[in-house]
């Protein structure tokens, strides 16, 4: 199978009982699950349960434990809220018998309502990008290999950040930018391309935090905390997306990072939002 029919069917999960469910493993050279998966398959778990009549708008989670790669993950979903207009879950993704990753997830019966959004930044296209992973090898980052093989489905042209490709911006002191896809078309299953975006919308996103000083990734010890994604419009991730992202604000080794998700058309159709750890290496 491509790289792409292989992340599609991670987000195939096993239904193992009532609202529990399993989600299978690629195989990895890294230490730690991607977060990108672990959240990827707890959204497509709490689907599962919503029914058709409705749409998730928004997640918000919480990384816990590292996860292990030698073993599946069990995503047991609770029906927190059944509403006329909207319903929650919450999932408990777990392996060996501990609680590694914590997601709620609300949904909202579809409806017409006031519309707007910010306006696209102007920025390059996808073809004056480079590629995340040859840029990440120039750098020598020791994962660029790992990474490269885990994210194969995953198109990255990266635009810049703050330090090196992007003119200073008056209010973001912190600022990086890509175009992303996922690299062969996909099904028209809108669950699909809610799970690969959810995939993708993890990648380098806390780098961000690092673009107003002078450090990179490889230098840097980096664990995602928590993980939010606001869903405004359907979209297909098998088309070009801007990564516009920026982060308000370091301190206490944590970073906090902003993304804003929009279609080469200009349509903003996704916010998402993550802090996470970034320790100097000593």
């Amino acid at each position: 199978m491509s790289p792409v029919q292989e992340l599609v069917g991670l987000l195939d999960l096993e239904d193992i009982d009532a609202d529990l469910f399993r989600g299978a493993q690629p195989e990895s050279a890294r230490s730690r699950v991607y977060g990108g998966q672990v959240a990827a398959q707890a959204l497509v778990a709490a689907i599962r349960t919503a029914g058709e009549d409705f749409a998730v708008h928004s997640l918000h989670s919480y990384f816990l434990l590292p996860g292990d790669y030698s073993v599946p993950i069990v995503y047991d979903v609770e029906r927190i809220r059944d509403g006329r207009s909207f319903l929650t879950r919450r999932v408990v993704a777990r392996q060996h018998g501990r609680a590694i990753y914590y997601q709620t997830v609300s949904f909202q019966r579809p409806e017409e309502g006031w519309e707007h959004h910010d306006a696209v930044p102007q920025v390059g296209r996808p073809e004056d990008g480079t590629d995340m992973v040859d840029l990440m090898r120039r750098r020598g980052s020791e994962e660029a290999e790992a990474l490269g093989k885990e994210w194969a489905a995953i198109d990255v042209r990266y635009l810049g950040n703050t330090r090196t490709g992007l003119p200073p911006h008056p209010e973001h002191r912190a600022q990086a930018q890509m175009w992303m896809r996922v690299k062969e078309r996909v099904s028209d299953d809108p669950v699909v391309h809610l799970g690969l975006f959810t995939y993708a919308s993890d990648i380098s996103l806390l780098g961000a935090s690092l673009a107003a000083h002078d450090t990179t990734p490889s230098r840097t010890m980096m664990a995602s905390l928590d993980h939010t994604i606001w869903f405004h419009r359907p979209f297909r991730t098998d088309e070009w997306w801007l990564y516009d992202q920026w982060s308000p604000a370091a301190a206490g080794g944590r970073g906090l990072s902003f993304g804003r998700v929009f279609t080469q058309d200009g349509a903003l159709v996704a916010t998402v939002a993550q802090e996470g750890l970034i320790r100097p290496l000593r």
